[in-house]
């Protein structure tokens, strides 16, 4: 079977499938700059706890083609291949970044998706106190997160652009050293999060990053979608909702999973003392499997 199908629209979509052959599905929602293959860590658990793992790239990211995406279309794309893959109703689970898609598509599906899990997400960030993603940056840099809320998707895709072609740049993808591509990939984690990604085939390491950077207009809108105001409000949704968060991440600290579990019904917030960003979803494959499984079936 093909990894890419065609949506409503003629674009096509890159996918990755795997756990259980049948039973409840759960749609992942990658982070930034990330790709569907982050799924492939919790293949193991999808097969023990009966779930049917999809993923899909976002426009711009590998081979789904680049289009000026937002909340509500890639929301819409995500029920459009569920459509082709013949697939009524499914959970949707969103790693960092991709935490704002999942909600997105829980708010305005409801009649499909049956629960919502966010690994490690940020909440609105203009509306939060303070008003950035991470606790450690310094002042320049919270003030250039607090210029980026004001502008539009299209100046901030603009504005950021050079920086993130500098930073693709260095990481090489081209180099067929997959050692080298895993090792510059990897410079900046967390050490815990690091020492996770250093346990994986360096292989599989340096293809996420290939196609992660396989082209930059996914990230910068991404990075567009995260900064500014969201198109869906959280408080629309409306199905079962569970928040993972890592004690040590930096990347997403616990205040925006309070956040979020404040305006969210009935949502509920799960803090991991362990983990940091990446081992916040690899240490919890299970129990989000298991739980998004559960209010599927």
């Amino acid at each position: 079977m093909s990894d890419r199908v065609t949506l409503p629209d003629g674009r096509r979509a890159q996918l990755w499938q795997g756990g259980a052959s049948a039973g409840a599905t759960v749609f992942f929602m990658h982070g930034c700059p990330d790709c569907r293959l982050a799924a492939r860590t919790g293949e193991d658990a999808a097969r023990r706890t009966g779930v049917r793992l999809v993923a899909v790239n976002r426009p711009g990211y590998g081979r789904s083609d680049a289009h000026e995406s937002g909340q509500v279309s890639v929301a819409h794309d995500t029920l459009a291949v569920a459509d082709v893959l013949g697939i009524e109703q499914f959970a949707v689970l969103g790693m960092s970044v991709g935490g704002i898609y999942a909600l997105a598509c829980a708010a305005l599906h409801p009649d499909r998706v049956t629960a919502t899990g966010l690994v490690a997400s940020p909440g609105i960030i203009p509306e939060m106190h303070p008003p950035w993603h991470r606790d450690d940056l310094s002042s320049d840099r919270q003030q250039s997160i607090r210029e980026l809320s004001g502008k539009t998707a299209v100046e901030v895709v603009e504005l950021l652009r050079p920086d993130f072609e500098a930073y693709v740049a260095r990481i090489q993808p081209d180099d067929a050293d997959d050692v080298a591509v895993a090792r510059r990939w990897m410079q900046g984690l967390h050490p815990q999060d690091m020492t996770l990604l250093e346990a994986l085939p360096p292989a599989d390491v340096a293809e996420n990053a290939r196609e992660a950077l396989l082209g930059v207009d996914g990230y910068l809108r991404d990075t567009a979608a995260m900064f500014g105001s969201w198109q869906v409000r959280p408080e629309q949704v409306r199905c079962p909702t569970w928040l993972w968060y890592g004690a040590r991440d930096a990347n997403a600290p616990v205040r925006h999973g309070e956040w979020l579990a404040e305006r969210v019904a009935g949502a509920r917030l799960v803090v991991d003392s362990r983990s940091a960003h990446l081992t916040t979803l690899i240490h919890n494959w299970d129990a989000i499997l298991s739980e998004l499984g559960r209010a599927t079936r």
